[in-house]
């Protein structure tokens, strides 16, 4: 029996040290490699950090554009989804609330043209992108709200617009962040 007890402790100090020196000193080392050097990609403007790339934020004003809607209210710390499924009255009520509001403010807007993203919480409820269609769907009440050419809103889009990762993995996304401050430098 001693003997099993001594490889038991081998074992669990060994896995100590792997699991909880060796190995986060790894993932510390290879972030950073990354953008912002592990600590996530700061966007500045006028340098100030006016939010992280990986981060939503809520934009509620008809001149920006709306990102993904937040089951957390983009509360960085409360990071989660809202776990009601499609058959709970009380999602379908929420789901039908930003459907409206949509509508009440993209007045040449269809109902089946409103990508789901735009109207569901992701499972985080930080997603910081939105559909290049959840885009392009903003791009006439955009123009119309700060008087520019839809022309111009619409290359800004796709200035902006991400192809799938490595070309082939899920579909275009928008960093709705990134596409704000960009639409606030054409004022200038």
């Amino acid at each position: 029996m001693k003997k099993y007890i001594i490889q038991s402790l081998r074992l669990t100090l060994v896995l100590m040290v792997l699991l909880c020196v060796i190995y986060p000193l790894i993932v510390a080392f290879a972030g950073g490699f990354s953008k912002g050097n592990g600590g996530g990609e700061k966007i500045s403007k006028n340098g100030k950090v006016v939010g992280y790339a990986a981060i939503g934020q809520s934009f509620t004003k008809p001149e920006y554009f709306w990102g993904r809607p937040s089951a957390v209210g983009y509360n960085a710390a409360g990071s989660a989804g809202s776990n009601k499924g499609p058959s709970n009255p009380d999602y379908l009520k929420e789901v039908s609330s930003r459907i409206d509001t949509l509508l009440k403010y993209n007045p040449s807007l269809k109902k089946a043209d409103i990508p789901a993203d735009m109207v569901t919480a992701s499972g985080s409820g930080l997603d910081p992108n939105i559909s290049e269609q959840g885009a392009i769907i903003q791009i006439k009440r955009i123009a119309a709200y700060r008087k520019i050419n839809e022309k111009t809103v619409a290359e800004l889009v796709v200035k902006n617009t991400q192809g799938p990762l490595l070309g082939l993995f899920g579909p275009s996304s928008v960093n709705v962040l990134k596409l704000n401050l960009a639409l606030d430098e054409l004022k200038k």
